[in-house]
């Protein structure tokens, strides 16, 4: 039997899922094919939400420290951020020159509540769910809204299917994500929050501990860790301008690329975990960053939809092992006395990276086509598998050193 509050976190990961994936996940082909945004403005719905968060992140965390109780905070965020949703479908009432700067407007300024409630949730969540059930509840949870959001798109697209071009379609799914944004509010509200005693006040160190830059594992982490994201983030972008611009994909297409490479993260995600414990999380991500060089050469080798929906999958395959692994590394490699400072830092590099990445990439495209870019970004993500096989080595050779010290 599940806990209250484990069964309460399910049914708004539940809704929070359908909400994003009714509206986020169209963001690009609504853009392109309603708004003519450019391919710079494509490359702006990645960038904006990690600039914000680069922002927000800091006087968010202080905010949710000074709290003794963060339901509330964390449930009027998310109400703040779901009701941009509503601004969202007045997008194409602006006159057309602006509506591109109008939605990209709007997806900045959802971030700004939108970065205080994943905080929040983030800090909520850990309070209420036991230590000895966190590993087995978020994996359940994961792999439970991993199939929500899969469904949720595939009946999108299906719905949708010759919709792509009719603007009012999108006005209703941005209307529908926002009455599930509502239903992520009332499930937010329904948790029981334990109000923890008030720390003394002096004893709460709000300083960076600068001397977390030198651990040699965590320095090495970030280093490895922040190349990979940089060379991942890079085609985001065009990603979503060859797959609507050059493929013509349709809604239908574009969800069903996205259903794929659900699908098999659903059944990867344990095989990575298996291989990660046989072998190293840094090993695994030797492959991984490996296997992801692959996915931007070669999506532009063709346009039909079936080979496209097969390099989803592939790629969905080590996106699952990027997920799983890299924040394995970040725990592992983050001294346990002062990991907070270490995640905190990490999450606000990969915030300025996830920003910078998208941008570069559009700026390939413009410079040498979409071919000659998504080539060279296959060849950066390889660069960073070799950045993770220089730690493993690094790693293994300071192992066999202390081992032998020891005899």
């Amino acid at each position: 039997m599940r806990a209250y509050n484990e069964k309460i976190s399910i049914y708004h990961g539940m809704v929070s899922t359908i909400a994003a994936n009714l509206a986020s996940n169209f963001f690009p082909i609504f853009a392109i094919s309603i708004l003519g945004a450019t391919n710079y403005q494509v490359g702006l719905i990645s960038s904006l939400p990690p600039l914000v968060a680069l922002i927000m992140t800091i006087p968010a965390a202080i905010l949710l420290n000074r709290l003794d109780e963060q339901k509330k905070t964390v449930a009027i965020s998310v109400l703040g951020a779901r009701a941009l949703f509503i601004l969202l479908v007045g997008v194409i009432f602006i006159p057309t020159p602006y509506q591109a700067w109008a939605f990209l407007l709007i997806i900045a300024l959802m971030n700004v509540p939108g970065t205080i409630s994943n905080i929040g949730w983030q800090t909520l969540i850990s309070g209420m769910i036991r230590d000895e059930r966190r590993g087995a509840f978020f994996s359940d949870r994961n792999r439970l809204l991993t199939i929500v959001g899969m469904i949720t798109t595939l009946i999108i697209g299906v719905v949708m299917k010759k919709q792509t071009d009719n603007a009012a379609a999108y006005q209703g799914l941005f209307f529908l994500a926002f009455i599930f944004g509502l239903l992520e509010v009332f499930f937010l509200m329904k948790h029981k929050e334990t109000v923890l005693p008030k720390l003394n006040k002096e004893k709460k160190n709000a300083s960076m501990d600068w001397s977390i830059f030198k651990d040699q594992g965590y320095k090495w982490f970030l280093i490895t860790a922040l190349c990979f994201n940089f060379s991942w983030q890079m085609a985001w972008g065009l990603f979503n301008i060859y797959n609507v611009r050059y493929a013509h994909a349709t809604i239908l297409w574009i969800s069903i690329f996205s259903v794929g490479s659900q699908l098999v993260q659903i059944f990867s995600f344990p095989l990575w975990k298996k291989w990660a414990e046989q072998k190293s999380n840094t090993l695994m991500l030797v492959w991984v960053a490996a296997g992801m060089a692959t996915a931007p050469f070669l999506t532009v080798l063709s346009t039909n939809f079936i080979y496209l929906t097969f390099v989803q999958m592939s790629s969905g395959f080590f996106v699952s092992g990027t997920m799983l692994l890299l924040f394995n590394l970040l725990l592992e490699q983050s001294p346990k006395e002062k990991r907070t400072y270490c995640i905190t830092t990490y999450n606000v590099l990969l915030s300025f990276v996830a920003f910078m990445a998208p941008q570069i990439g559009i700026w390939l495209l413009e410079s040498t086509g979409m071919q000659k870019s998504m080539g060279l970004i296959s060849v950066f993500r390889f660069m960073s598998a070799l950045v993770f096989l220089l730690m493993y080595m690094k790693f293994m050779k300071s192992k066999k050193g202390l081992e032998k010290l020891q005899i």
